[in-house]
């Protein structure tokens, strides 16, 4: 779903006035660390050049997942001695488009996108292509693959949305009567909801019983809201559990059943953040799973595809990160809280990837990454 606000056109100023900047190249006193040109067999168009830049721009905005994914992106650019610049637009499409359209014209070296859905996104893109610069988009419209030079990121949506489903039907049986939280228009929502479809075709039991979904800057208190005037309709015994596409789903969910009292109904959900772990550990908690790639490792691997592209090499046009499951059980198994750091403690290999991370790349990382 596009959320259509008035178009609002951001200055030079405004922009930078929320990038986050760094510089490149530096240590903390704030010396050189000297030139990329005495690391031995790096890319020569890498080489060459010390003051490289990159920028990060996304779409949606003002949650925890948001937030790690910028993290990383800008960690991984860092470590690899650019400068990273990141910028959100909160769900805002004007402001997405224009900051696009001003990182084209600033310099900016390579750029990432998430969450450009609209034809729109193909046009600036193109635009971007025009003028020599490499784009990788994430989470963004299947068009984008099309255009030559360009790669399109995603996790993988069907299996993160058949890893939840199969563990509801599991745990909540082939007549489960379920609240089915998604929005449409937006590329993953699109894939999720195809699995969804097809299990429903292969659980003819399954009810839908309500659903809802909207993508905005405050999606889970209104869904919060949603569900709890569900919860009002719906008496114990007529919902068994809820399939929630998107975290922000799940938080809003998740609270409005705490409030009520009718932790009977449990929560399977799509992505994890600190928050989410959280909420998954309190005691009682309805939040029983919930299937996620690393916000953190998305950003990454999309920072070293971008910079794969600007060393001249081969680069796919489509890459999914792969999905794990993440339920209660395993979090218990813990002594301490867990948190996105100590997940990996739980989970093997959550965290970490060598995806694309070649051997110069790990040479940079030896003069830049602190």
């Amino acid at each position: 779903m596009n959320i259509k606000k008035p178009w609002v056109k951001l200055s030079g100023l405004l922009l930078s006035a929320v990038i986050l900047t760094t510089g490149c190249g530096q240590d903390s006193a704030g010396e050189s660390k000297g030139s990329r040109a005495d690391i031995e067999n790096l890319p020569a168009a890498i080489a060459e050049k010390d003051d490289m830049k990159l920028m990060i721009i996304r779409k949606i905005g003002g949650d925890d997942h948001t937030a790690q994914f910028l993290a990383g992106a800008k960690q991984e650019g860092e470590a690899l001695g650019f400068k990273v610049d990141t910028f959100t637009a909160n769900n805002d499409a004007a402001k997405f488009h224009d900051a696009v359209a001003q990182a084209a014209g600033n310099g900016y070296d390579g750029i990432v996108l998430s969450h450009g859905d609209d034809p729109a996104t193909v046009e600036d893109v193109k635009a971007l292509a025009a003028k020599g610069i490499p784009v990788v988009a994430f989470d963004s419209v299947p068009e984008l693959a099309e255009i030559e030079g360009v790669t399109v990121t995603s996790q993988d949506d069907e299996t993160l949305a058949k890893l939840s489903l199969d563990r509801l039907v599991e745990e909540q049986g082939p007549d489960a009567n379920i609240v089915y939280l998604w929005v449409d228009g937006f590329p993953p929502m699109v894939r999720r909801n195809a699995v969804y479809q097809e299990t429903l075709k292969s659980n003819p039991g399954i009810k839908e019983i309500e659903r809802f979904g909207v993508a905005s800057s405050d999606t889970s208190i209104e869904t919060q809201n949603a569900v709890a005037a569900m919860l009002t309709k719906h008496p114990k015994g007529e919902i068994d559990a809820i399939f929630a596409t998107w975290d922000a789903f799940a938080i809003g969910a998740a609270r409005a059943i705490n409030e009520a009292g009718r932790n009977e109904i449990k929560i399977y959900g799509i992505d994890v953040s600190n928050a989410d772990l959280e909420i998954m550990q309190k005691p009682d908690s309805p939040w029983t799973a919930t299937a996620a790639v690393d916000p953190k490792t998305i950003g990454a691997v999309n920072v070293r595809l971008l910079a794969k592209k600007l060393a001249g090499e081969e680069t796919p046009s489509t890459y999914s990160l792969p999905a794990t499951l993440i339920d209660q059980a395993s979090l218990a198994k813990s002594e301490e809280p867990v948190n996105m750091s100590s997940l990996a403690n739980l989970i093997p290999g959550w965290g970490t990837s060598t995806d694309f991370e070649e051997d110069w790349m790990k040479a940079l990382k030896e003069v830049y990454g602190n």
